[in-house]
């Protein structure tokens, strides 16, 4: 396929994406009082993570599609005097903010199921906190096109453990209690991180890889649109 038509389709997608989950952030706001009083900080805890998610794939979707009209996909372009690339600087936008979306699923998990913080959800939200410090490390080097190996590896590392992890605790809970609408967000999840696992291991070798980031991203957005008629649409008004 031509490198032009694909760019124009990934460009594409990547606005309708933002349009979309910045529309379902806006949905879970102007709709907060159809929420059962029952499901409100559950509702609440969602909506947070998802305006996270939404920003920093703001950043690191709007970089990229700067990047694509600007013609600097490939190109440096100087920031404060330091030569870097803007897929760079989005990725590591996203790669914060998608840590902190999932230790707010942690709290999600625990307000949908009553639970208090255990020693397991207390040590998820460790990883996270780690992955946050690692990402910080010099060696990232976040300004560069292609993420570094192995670091990049050992940082996803966390989020994989901090994932499966939360995934345990969403599969055990919904299935003891039938929960059919934490069952479908978790069946969401785990698609979402069986795309992202093959970009993790071999997107630097084979840069088409990287395409499955489209349907990785479209698993998180079935998440709020799931989460939204389960929970927002539960109370007629």
């Amino acid at each position: 396929m031509n490198s032009s038509v694909v760019a124009l389709f990934e460009t594409l997608f990547d606005v309708i994406y933002l349009l979309l989950v910045w529309g379902m952030v806006i949905l879970m706001t102007v709709k907060m009082s159809q929420v059962k009083a029952a499901d409100l900080k559950t509702a609440r805890w969602i909506r947070l993570a998802f305006i996270l998610l939404a920003a920093g794939d703001t950043g690191h979707v709007g970089f990229r599609v700067l990047a694509q009209l600007t013609n600097t996909l490939d190109t440096p372009v100087s920031i404060f005097g330091a030569p870097m690339h803007l897929i760079g600087l989005g990725m590591m936008t996203t790669a914060f903010t998608v840590t902190m979306f999932y230790m707010l699923f942690i709290l999600v998990w625990q307000e949908r199921n009553k639970q208090k913080g255990t020693w397991f959800t207390n040590l998820l939200l460790t990883f996270g906190v780690i992955r946050i410090i690692f990402m910080a490390l010099p060696a990232n080097q976040w300004g560069d096109l292609v993420p570094p190996q192995p670091i990049s590896l050992y940082r996803n590392l966390f989020l994989m453990v901090q994932g499966i992890g939360l995934l345990g605790l969403l599969f055990y809970s919904a299935a003891g209690k039938k929960d059919k609408l934490f069952l479908a967000i978790a069946w969401m999840i785990v698609l979402s991180f069986a795309f992202y696992t093959p970009v993790i291991l071999l997107a630097q070798k084979y840069p088409l890889i990287g395409m499955l980031m489209i349907p990785k991203t479209i698993a998180y957005l079935a998440v709020a649109i799931i989460a939204y008629n389960g929970l927002w649409k539960s109370k007629r008004v």
